[in-house]
């Protein structure tokens, strides 16, 4: 049976200020398993840093209770508040906060000596070891006696880290570690971070605005708006499967269209949708009626073009031109006008198109994702499986 670490039971936080000020948190609720990385995802003010902060016991909560490893850290019934300090956490702040005046040694030993200090048990030759064991783990060998100053950006995050594993803490907690890193550098600790936190099994919580840290990094997402979780998933599910139209746009790009429903498609769970450029089939949610007013999210990637018009009887082909091209190495963004409305479309750097090419758009229709603020999102038969690779065609043009 899996343990889980962390359990967060409807957390509530308000700070003071106007009276019946909205909630930076309001009934926050979620678990993460031994082991896991877990992320909370949103824009800035979503109430994902308050949380973190109440899982640490930075901030104490309204309502709602905090669980760590089985034993409660915060609770209004039974009262309960367990100190910063007597909670088995790490953390990682945003700033980093490594002293400047201390050695790398010194940063990293600093909680360690904190802990001798109330005779719980950490001896010098303790210190010492665990200090040089995590920084070999962090790639830190040899730098022990730098003061913490004289390393680069990317080091003083992995000295920050150090600090935070050196007490093999049951729980770590990550505060937009990366945010304050260039971004090749970010895109190396990103996968580091990673690695890291596989070796060592620690349990982390980590929040970002990034959507791509989030997807790259996690076992699961919980997408965080106005102190809510409004979606929770694997990162492959959020974002094949964005549960509203918020969702949709925050995680990665998408097109995403007002759409009605009007008749039904060629298969038993399929409708027609009228949408701003064209009628267009989609699976829809369960319950959807006729006249129902719904989104239509299309992610840029899942576009595909045509030089020449597609066999008959190939769906959701609508005819379009491209108004702007931008090349971007890895890939070629186009900005398509397909029915008067401006499309996002990537494809691979090898198909070459200009300005006022004209095409034939296809959207597939196991890619045309529905969102229904009243039957949430639609299924579909290709729907990915947890935990297997899903097989995406390559965009490809055919040729003319």
């Amino acid at each position: 049976m899996t343990e889980i670490a962390l359990r967060v039971e409807d957390l509530a936080k308000a700070y003071p200020g106007a009276e019946n000020a909205a909630r930076a948190v309001n009934g926050v609720s979620f678990t993460i398993e031994e082991g896991k990385f877990y992320t909370l995802l949103g824009p800035s003010g979503c109430g994902k840093t308050t949380t973190l902060r109440c899982v640490a016991g930075l901030e104490r909560t309204d309502t709602g209770t905090i669980t760590i490893d089985g034993q409660v850290m915060s609770s209004h019934s039974p009262r309960v508040f367990v100190r910063p300090d007597r909670r088995d956490v790490g953390m990682v702040f945003q700033s980093y906060a490594i002293w400047p005046h201390m050695s790398v040694f010194d940063n990293v030993a600093f909680p360690l000596r904190a802990i001798r200090e109330k005779r719980r048990g950490f001896s010098r030759a303790d210190i010492k070891r665990r200090v040089l064991d995590v920084l070999e783990k962090v790639q830190l060998a040899g730098f022990e006696n730098r003061m913490a100053t004289k390393l680069s950006g990317g080091q003083q995050q992995r000295l920050a880290l150090a600090r935070a594993l050196a007490r093999e803490p049951q729980l770590l907690l990550l505060d937009e570690p990366l945010s304050n890193l260039d971004a090749g550098l970010r895109e190396d600790m990103r996968a580091e971070l990673r690695r890291l936190q596989r070796n060592m099994g620690v349990t982390t919580l980590y929040v970002t605005h990034d959507q791509s840290e989030a997807l790259s990094m996690s076992n699961r997402v919980a997408v965080m708006q106005a102190g809510k979780i409004v979606q929770e998933a694997s990162p492959r599910e959020l974002y094949r499967r964005p549960g509203s139209a918020f969702v949709a746009q925050f995680v990665g790009r998408t097109n995403l269209l007002a759409a009605n429903v009007v008749g039904h498609g060629s298969a038993p769970a399929s409708r027609m949708l009228q949408t701003p450029m064209g009628v267009i089939e989609a699976v829809c949610p369960d319950g959807t009626t006729d006249d129902e007013a719904l989104s239509l999210s299309v992610r840029p990637e899942d576009i595909k073009l045509h030089l020449e018009e597609p066999p008959s009887g190939t769906p959701n082909v609508l005819p379009g031109e491209v108004e702007f091209v931008l090349f971007l190495g890895d890939v070629v963004e186009y900005r398509l006008i397909v029915g008067g409305q401006t499309l996002l479309c990537k494809q691979h750097p090898d198909i070459r198109l200009r300005r006022r090419d004209k095409v034939f758009v296809e959207f597939p229709v196991a890619h045309c994702v529905v969102v229904s603020d009243e039957h949430g999102v639609a299924g579909h038969e290709t729907a990915i499986e947890p935990d297997v690779e899903e097989d995406i065609p390559r965009q490809l043009v055919v040729p003319a």
